[in-house]
């Protein structure tokens, strides 16, 4: 058992992730979340009575198994739902991988601050930050809380000096425009612990989740981004 016997609530794992941070990682999908985003790929993590319950030290050995594809770059990386609601836990887990010599990174919303966080953060070696919108009034409507908490969270990785990647999933129709893109990188300048920008194209794979769940998928009506926007858009960030 660990040190502080916390037990942590797991939806799922991805053994060999490549799209969740810096070369291979291993990929721990937290359940619970706060928010309710209208264009959230994982409605079936909202519920944080669900999922599985697993120590620190379960999940380091799973990982510990994958280290050698991990190399200089790669390691683990906790993701949700919303890691921030489990930050005690997480913590202890990145406490264990550091022990291992893994490399830890944070797949996060950044609308959550306290003293469980900033012990987290101690233990984070980069961040995937999600900013959704910059623009106040979406944020209120499709996530669900304010945009200045997102950005008073990047402020303290900003002060902590962590590494931190910047992450936006383009929507059809609300942001997918060059004055958001350009906002978000004027943003990013600001900051120096910014690495870079990542703009991801709005998805409808998880329709089948929402059909499953019995729930309407609130974006389900708008189309996918075309590759000829994401490269154009993309282009402003050069």
């Amino acid at each position: 058992m660990s040190k502080q016997n916390l037990k942590g609530r797991v939806h799922s794992f991805q053994s060999l992730g490549t799209l969740d941070g810096p070369g291979v990682r291993f990929v721990t999908f937290m359940q619970g979340c706060n928010l309710r985003c209208g264009c959230c790929h994982n409605p079936d993590t909202w519920d944080f009575n669900e999922g599985t319950e697993y120590t620190a030290e379960e999940i380091i050995r799973k990982a510990v198994r994958y280290k050698e594809y991990f190399k200089e770059n790669g390691g683990i990386t906790v993701s949700g739902g919303e890691p921030l609601l489990q930050a005690d836990f997480v913590r202890e887990l990145f406490e264990f991988a550091h022990k291992e010599k893994i490399h830890t990174c944070l797949d996060t919303s950044g609308s959550i601050m306290n003293d469980s966080v900033k012990a987290l953060l101690e233990e984070t070696d980069i961040v995937l930050l999600d900013i959704k919108y910059t623009d106040e009034s979406l944020y209120e409507k499709h996530v669900g809380c304010r945009m200045e908490k997102v950005t008073e969270f990047l402020s303290y990785l900003e002060a902590k000096k962590i590494p931190t990647v910047l992450r936006q999933v383009i929507i059809p129709s609300l942001n997918d425009n060059e004055e958001n893109v350009l906002k978000l990188k004027a943003l990013s300048e600001e900051y120096k612990c910014v690495q870079k920008i990542e703009l991801l194209p709005f998805r409808k794979i998880c329709q089948v989740k929402y059909d499953k769940i019995g729930i309407e998928f609130p974006f389900g009506h708008l189309p996918e981004p075309k590759k000829e926007l994401m490269d154009s858009l993309n282009a402003l960030l050069n």
